[in-house]
C-alpha cells in the first residue's frame, strides 16, 4: 500500500506473537511501527514520542485498554486509537467507542478491514489538522475584518493566504479608504512574526525634515530639541513587520536611504555612525500611481523594483458591489454594540442608494455612513432618511412621485393599490431596459416574484386564453 510519508503506528498487545505479527504486517503497508505490551507502556511511549494512530487489544494487565484510550486522549485527544478484541459483545464494543476509541475490531482480525479503518483514521487525522490550520487562518483575517464574497475579494484573500507565510516584501496599492492597512494587518497575522510587532508608518504624515528620525531614530543631542535618545520605526519592528504607508509620499533623498537600509539590512540613527542590523519585513501601501511616478522621476526604479516583489492591488468599493450588503451588515453589528443599539440591517429602498453611490472613500467612507446612521436611528432598520444627502439625492423619484402615484390617487376613487403596483412595476422596467433583474432589485422583490406578476398582467390582457 502506497503511504506518501511514513505515518508513525504503535502497536499495544500483550500477546507477543500477535503483536509481532501485526507489526509485520504494518511494516509491509509502508507505516513505521512502534511497540507496547500494554496500556501503561503506550501511555508512556506517547508522552515522550508523538504517534499518528495508535492500535490497540481491549484485554491486557496492568492497564486494559479501555483505561489506556481514556488515559491516552486526556494526555492527547487528537490520537485515533483502533481497539482490537476476541471479545465480540455489543457491550464490550460501545464501551471502547465511549471511551474514545476511532473504531472497533475483532479477533482474529479481518486485515482488509483493518487496513480500512486504519486509512480512515489517519485520514481523520490529516483532515482535523487541516480544518484547525483554515479555522486559524480565518479567524486571523476575521479579526482583521477582511469582509466580502466578491469574485475581485475572493482571489486577493487567495493571494494573502498564499504571501503571508513566506518573507516577501510586499507593494499594496489601491485607492484611499480600500483597505490597504486592513490587508497589511491580515498578512502580519499570516506569518511566522505574528507574535512580534507590526509597526505602522504614514509617510505622508510625518515632515520631511523628521522621517529620517522616524524611521532610524536618533541620537540625543543630534539636532536641536534632541534631549534623549529615540528608536526609530525600524528598530521597533525588529523580528516584527514595518508597513510603509503612503510610501509615494516620501521624498527622493530618504528614498536612497530608505533603499539602502533595505539592501544592507542596517540601519544608522541620525548623529550615530554605528550600523545596527534590523530584521524586518517590509509591507509598502500607496494610492498613487508608481508607474507614472517612476516616469516622471519622482520615485527611484531600484526602490520600486525592491519593494515591488509581490504586488497586490486592493479593488475599489465600487468595483465590488456584491460586498456592500456583507459589509453593512459587518459595520452595522460592529457600531450597534458600540452605541448600545439593536440594529437589524437597511430597508430595500436604503440599501437600493447604497447599491447606486460610486462611494469615492471607499469602505471608509462606507464605514462612516453607517456609523452616521446607526448614531441617528430611532428605530430597527436604517432607512433613506438617516443616509446623508448625497445618497438621498440618488432617488429624487422617491422624494417626488408624480402625482398618480400619490396617495391622493387612491383617496380620490381615481386608482387602486393593485394598479399603483402595476405603474410602478412597468416604470422600473423600462427605467432598466426591461432588465427583469436590475428591475427587481430596485423594487425589493425576488426576480421569481416579478416574472409571476408580469406573467398575470399578460393573463389579464387575454382573460379567454386557457
Amino acid at each position: 500500500m502506497a503511504v506518501p510519508r511514513k505515518s508513525q503506528i504503535l502497536v499495544v498487545d500483550d500477546d507477543q506473537a500477535h503483536r509481532l505479527m501485526l507489526a509485520t504486517l504494518l511494516e509491509e503497508w509502508g507505516y513505521r511501527i512502534h511497540e507496547a505490551l500494554d496500556g501503561l507502556e503506550a501511555l508512556e511511549f506517547i508522552r515522550h514520542s508523538p504517534v499518528d494512530l495508535v492500535v490497540m487489544d481491549m484485554r491486557m494487565p496492568r492497564m486494559d485498554g479501555i483505561d489506556a484510550t481514556r488515559e491516552i486522549h486526556r494526555y492527547n485527544p487528537a490520537v485515533p486509537i483502533v481497539i482490537m478484541t476476541a471479545y465480540s459483545s455489543i457491550p464490550s464494543a460501545v464501551e471502547a467507542l465511549k471511551s474514545g476509541a476511532f473504531d472497533y475490531l475483532t479477533k482474529p482480525l479481518d486485515f482488509e478491514a483493518l487496513r480500512l479503518v486504519m486509512e480512515r483514521a489517519l485520514e481523520h487525522t490529516s483532515l482535523k489538522e487541516e480544518n484547525e490550520g483554515l479555522k486559524r487562518q480565518l479567524a486571523r483575517f476575521q479579526t482583521h475584518e477582511m469582509v466580502g464574497s466578491s469574485p475581485a475579494m475572493e482571489r486577493l484573500m487567495e493571494m494573502v493566504a498564499l504571501v503571508a507565510p513566506t518573507e516577501a516584501t510586499v507593494l499594496l496599492t489601491g485607492e484611499s479608504g480600500t483597505g490597504k492597512g486592513m490587508i497589511a494587518r491580515a498578512i502580519h497575522a499570516g506569518s511566522s512574526r505574528r507574535e512580534k510587532p507590526l509597526v505602522e508608518v504614514n509617510c505622508a504624515a510625518i515632515p520631511e525634515t523628521l522621517i529620517e528620525s522616524e524611521l532610524f531614530g536618533h541620537e540625543k543631542g543630534a539636532f536641536t530639541g534632541a534631549d534623549r535618545m529615540r528608536r526609530g520605526r525600524f528598530s521597533m519592528a525588529d523580528g516584527g513587520t514595518l508597513l510603509l504607508d503612503e510610501i509615494g509620499e516620501l521624498p527622493l533623498p530618504m528614498q536612497a536611504k530608505l533603499l539602502r537600509a533595505l539592501q544592507e539590512g542596517e540601519i544608522q540613527r541620525v548623529g550615530s555612525d554605528i550600523s545596527l542590523p534590523v530584521n524586518v519585513r517590509i509591507i509598502a501601501a500607496t494610492n498613487r500611481n508608481i508607474q507614472q511616478m517612476l516616469a516622471g522621476g519622482s520615485f527611484r526604479e531600484d526602490l520600486y523594483y525592491r519593494l515591488n516583489v509581490v504586488a497586490l492591488e486592493v479593488p475599489p468599493l465600487r468595483e465590488r458591489t456584491e460586498d456592500i450588503p456583507i459589509l453593512v451588515q459587518h459595520f452595522c453589528s460592529h457600531f450597534s454594540k458600540r452605541y448600545h443599539k439593536a440594529v437589524k440591517g437597511m430597508t430595500p429602498q436604503a440599501m437600493d442608494l447604497l447599491l447606486r453611490y460610486h462611494w469615492p472613500g471607499n469602505i471608509r467612507e462606507l464605514e462612516n455612513v453607517v456609523e452616521r446612521s446607526v448614531i441617528l436611528l430611532q428605530g430597527d432598520y436604517i432607512s433613506p432618511r438617516e443616509l446623508p444627502l448625497p445618497l438621498q439625492s440618488l432617488a429624487p423619484e422617491i422624494e417626488a412621485e408624480p402625482a398618480e402615484f400619490s396617495p391622493d390617487v387612491l383617496a380620490s376613487g381615481r386608482g387602486t393599490l393593485a394598479e399603483m403596483e402595476k405603474r410602478l412595476i412597468l416604470k422600473s422596467l423600462e427605467e432598466t431596459g426591461w432588465n427583469k433583474s436590475e428591475a427587481a432589485r430596485r423594487l425589493g422583490i425576488t426576480r421569481r416574484t416579478l416574472k409571476l406578476k408580469l406573467r398575470r398582467y399578460e393573463e389579464e390582457k387575454s382573460p379567454g386564453r386557457p
